[in-house]
């Protein structure tokens, strides 16, 4: 379980392919006894198990998760490249601030960057949404993009719109975000539930 409060950037350092299952190495600041093996990270929004620790030549923290198939062919993580940054979430443990929203790091579909405008330091982003997961975003609830906990400002069908502050574009990966790219997206758990409930009594259940 997390809550969408981003709390530190990693970088990829190494994609090994296992037959249809891939091991990737990310290098972050975390410190290394921190973290236990079979601990659960949320890897730009995906929740994956760590399988291996090292320190890395320059200080950092280098641990590697395992994905599935299921995860490469449901998440963006099939386009992930050597280098490329990731935002990244400890578990969620009793007795924690619960900052953002009750975020599982299981991704529901992947979202479309369709444009941003920046103003004042401050960023707005609209997202194309996969058509079956649009029923569950509504304005002024809450998703997560890439594992950021984020408040939606307007609903246009499958089309919405977030704001993202000067902080946000600082610590996350949301800063080098541009139109075209894609993001993981998990929709709010209320919201799934809800609908859920709605489509059910609507069926006569």
């Amino acid at each position: 379980m997390f809550t969408g409060i981003v709390t530190d950037v990693g970088e990829i350092v190494a994609i090994e392919e296992h037959g249809s299952a891939r091991r990737i190495a990310i290098a972050c600041s975390y410190p290394l006894q921190s973290i236990a093996i079979g601990a659960s990270i949320a890897n730009g929004g995906i929740c994956l198990t760590v399988t291996a620790l090292s320190a890395g030549a320059d200080g950092s923290t280098v641990f590697s998760v395992d994905a599935s198939s299921e995860t490469i062919a449901r998440t963006t993580l099939g386009s992930w490249t050597k280098g490329q940054r990731l935002n990244l979430e400890r578990a969620l443990r009793l007795g924690d601030e619960l900052g953002g929203h009750i975020v599982s790091g299981h991704i529901d579909g992947v979202a479309e960057v369709l444009s941003r405008e920046d103003r004042d330091g401050t960023a707005r982003f609209a997202f194309r949404a996969p058509r079956s997961l649009a029923k569950f975003i509504a304005e002024k609830g809450s998703v997560a993009l890439d594992g950021t906990s984020l408040t939606v400002n307007k609903v246009d069908g499958d089309t919405f719109t977030v704001m993202m502050i000067p902080h946000t574009l600082a610590v996350t990966t949301w800063g080098a975000a541009r139109p075209g790219d894609t993001a993981n997206l998990e929709v709010d758990t209320m919201a799934r539930y809800a609908a859920r409930l709605a489509d059910t009594r609507d069926a006569g259940y």
